[in-house]
């Protein structure tokens, strides 16, 4: 197969990337944005023409994405440890490396039957909100998703969302490693903000870590689409005896752990950065 000249680009800053340690940066090329206002979203979905517009892109979403599952452009070749997600009662984080433009939907294949009927709500950059990559603005604002924002005032509103979901007990995914870098398979080193909200609302955090095989059918750029396996591992909680920042890096740091160790697990390798 012939391979797409942008996605041998991806591997090669992706390669750059990690040798340099820069795990926060995207590799693709992130579309101009400005700030988000506090006047420009709505949360909770509390206005009628937003109540509309989230079922509507759920729905086509679903189609969306189910399509992609039927035509075997994306495949879930197995879910374990969803008894790690059950086990959890109350409004929670799930986390989950971030290799693709599809695995929210993953995770939400995994746990939408687990959930009593609520939704999974996504947390983005705000770029991705205000100026969302085509073909998938309509999702980007509209299919639960809470966008941050550089605007203090906005992030306020954004707090104040994820306590009252919570409370809510519903069930908030969060990218720690902040970047998404394409069909990388290793768990990089994790930024502060999930396990920050994790204890501000002393609430669980749920590590998810994708694992990844070749399939045999070719993706369009010359590559093989991904089987997913969808590892669900223990919740780990805050530990209120600690102050904040302490019980923040623990919580990351034991987050990172459980990654490390389904990764080695299945790949049969020790866990090296910066190979060539």
């Amino acid at each position: 197969m012939e391979q797409s000249a942008h996605k041998l680009e991806l591997i090669r800053r992706i390669k750059e990337l990690e040798q340099k340690e820069l795990w926060h940066l995207d590799v693709e090329d992130d579309p101009e944005t400005y700030p988000l206002m506090p006047d420009q979203v709505d949360y909770l979905n509390k206005k009628l023409s937003n109540k509309i517009k989230n079922k509507i892109a759920n729905a086509a979403g679903s189609r969306f994405f189910d399509k992609m599952l039927a035509n075997r452009q994306m495949i879930i070749k197995e879910v374990r440890g969803i008894e790690n997600f059950t086990a959890v009662k109350e409004g929670r984080f799930v986390t989950c490396n971030h290799f693709s433009v599809c695995d929210n939907y993953a995770v939400w294949m995994a746990l939408r039957d687990h959930m009593d009927g609520k939704m999974l709500y996504k947390v983005i950059r705000e770029g991705n909100y205000t100026n969302p990559p085509k073909p998938f603005g309509l999702f980007m604002r509209h299919c639960n998703t809470l966008p941050l924002s550089s605007q203090p005032a906005t992030m306020k509103k954004f707090l104040q969302a994820v306590k009252t979901l919570l409370q809510r007990k519903e069930t908030i995914l969060i990218y720690p490693e902040q970047s998404m870098w394409w069909n990388y398979r290793k768990p990089k080193p994790m930024q502060d903000g999930a396990f920050a909200l994790a204890v501000r609302n002393k609430a669980p955090v749920v590590p998810i870590f994708i694992t990844m095989t070749d399939s045999d059918v070719p993706d369009g750029d010359g590559f093989w689409v991904q089987e997913y396996t969808i590892h669900i591992l223990p919740a780990i909680y805050p530990d209120p005896s600690l102050p904040h920042a302490e019980a923040k890096e623990k919580m990351k740091k034991e987050n990172y752990e459980a990654w490390v160790r389904v990764y080695e697990d299945v790949y049969k390798k020790p866990l090296v950065y910066g190979e060539e």
